[in-house]
């Protein structure tokens, strides 16, 4: 039998780097959605899997959708999703990264890690692919 494989951290590091995105200036800055709730964008993350092949995800925080506050339903969400992927991330699409086959737009109460799981969250997710310039809902 073999010993398990160990690796450094110096080595699995530069496997992450390129895949979280550099975020501009509006990284931070409060959205307004059709909901009428204010979103800040935490992160976008790229060559995430998708259904579809490599997805570009863009997470939000979304305080609104707490399930003790009960003012944005999972519909309505959805719908500010919809908006945010047709407004926000097809307008910021980074230059140096091929069209994605998939945008994943992520809501979540509170910050969450992405990978982590925290069942105090209250998260909403949709996937899109882009058609004819525009963001085409997806099953998830």
């Amino acid at each position: 039998m073999h010993p398990p494989l160990q690796m450094s951290f110096m080595f699995r590091w530069p496997a992450l780097i390129g895949f979280l995105l550099p975020l501009p200036l509006w990284a931070g800055e409060a959205i307004t959605v059709p909901s009428g709730q204010v979103v800040t964008l935490l992160e976008a993350v790229s060559n995430v899997p998708g259904s579809n092949g490599p997805a570009l995800r863009f997470r939000f925080l979304a305080p609104a959708i707490a399930r003790d506050l009960a003012t944005i339903d999972a519909e309505t969400a959805g719908s500010d999703m919809d908006h945010l992927c047709n407004t926000f991330a097809l307008s910021n699409l980074p230059d140096d990264v091929s069209i994605p086959a998939e945008i994943i737009i992520s809501l979540s109460d509170r910050d969450v890690p992405l990978g982590e799981d925290d069942p105090e969250a209250t998260q909403f997710f949709n996937a899109y692919r882009i058609e004819d310039g525009a963001c085409q809902w997806e099953l998830f």
